[in-house]
């Protein structure tokens, strides 16, 4: 039977050393769990986008490629 792997990392919170088959697993406690999950919900993580959509940027450098009024 192959065992295993066990990772060691670090908690994301406190820095302590934590096991990859521990119970609250990225983190060293439900404490630690309970701390980020506040961080999301008062929005203190977020996550950025491009301030302009990709394709709107190519299409206002490519003024040929845009329909004319006449």
């Amino acid at each position: 039977m192959p065992r295993k792997r066990i990772v060691k990392l670090r908690c994301p919170i406190c820095k302590k050393s934590v096991k990859s088959t521990g119970a609250d697993f990225p983190f060293c406690s439900d404490r630690c769990r309970l701390i980020d999950l506040g961080k999301w919900a008062s929005g203190a993580y977020v996550i950025s986008s491009p301030t302009a959509d990709a394709e709107e940027s190519i299409r206002e450098s490519n003024p040929e490629d845009q329909e004319e009024e006449p």
